[in-house]
């Protein structure tokens, strides 16, 4: 009976661990979690602040931009301006899904840790088209399973080349740009 008993302990633990830490019961190669995190940025309001270095951004220097999805519809701040994107938030999604699709992905837990008081599990996620080479860091929510910060290599090849992307995202009180 003591025997069964502690099984029942142990397995009871296993359970409210992989509760408190929802990237134990993941399994270490799966980009699903990713992949439904990057969805959510562009089909709930969001807010992303993102700084860029390479040689394409600002000849050489780095570049802020902004983007804000809200209302079924997406706008960037390039430049200190604001427009409306001529992408719609579903060819968003659609090119999303496609570099999914088409492409290869590999998505590897790499820890846990809590961004301000929220917890997070941060994934390291390489992904490769025809057209483009990235490697990131992504942090995404355990409470709401939405990304919250993102550092992002890419090489797009030829003239464009090499640039760094840092990212933050916000999605509270989002409203259109004025």
């Amino acid at each position: 009976m003591k025997h069964s008993s502690g099984l029942v302990r142990s397995i009871v633990i296993l359970v409210l661990l992989a509760g408190m830490f929802p990237c134990l019961s993941r399994a270490a190669n799966s980009c699903q979690p990713v992949f439904e995190a990057m969805t959510k940025i562009v089909s709930t309001p969001s807010h992303s602040y993102t700084t860029h270095t390479g040689a394409s951004a600002n000849g050489g220097r780095p570049a802020d931009s902004e983007t804000i999805y809200v209302d079924g519809k997406a706008y960037m701040r390039v430049r200190g301006k604001w427009m409306q994107s001529p992408a719609t938030p579903q060819e968003v999604l659609d090119q999303l899904k496609e570099n999914r699709d088409q492409g290869k992905n590999n998505c590897q837990i790499l820890r846990s840790e809590l961004i301000g008081v929220e917890p997070v599990t941060v994934y390291s996620v390489h992904s490769e088209t025809e057209n483009f080479k990235e490697d990131s860091q992504i942090w995404i929510s355990n409470v709401t399973g939405k990304v919250l910060k993102e550092e992002q290599d890419v090489d797009m090849g030829g003239t464009i080349g090499k640039e760094h992307r840092s990212a933050r995202f916000e999605y509270s009180n989002i409203r259109p740009p004025m």
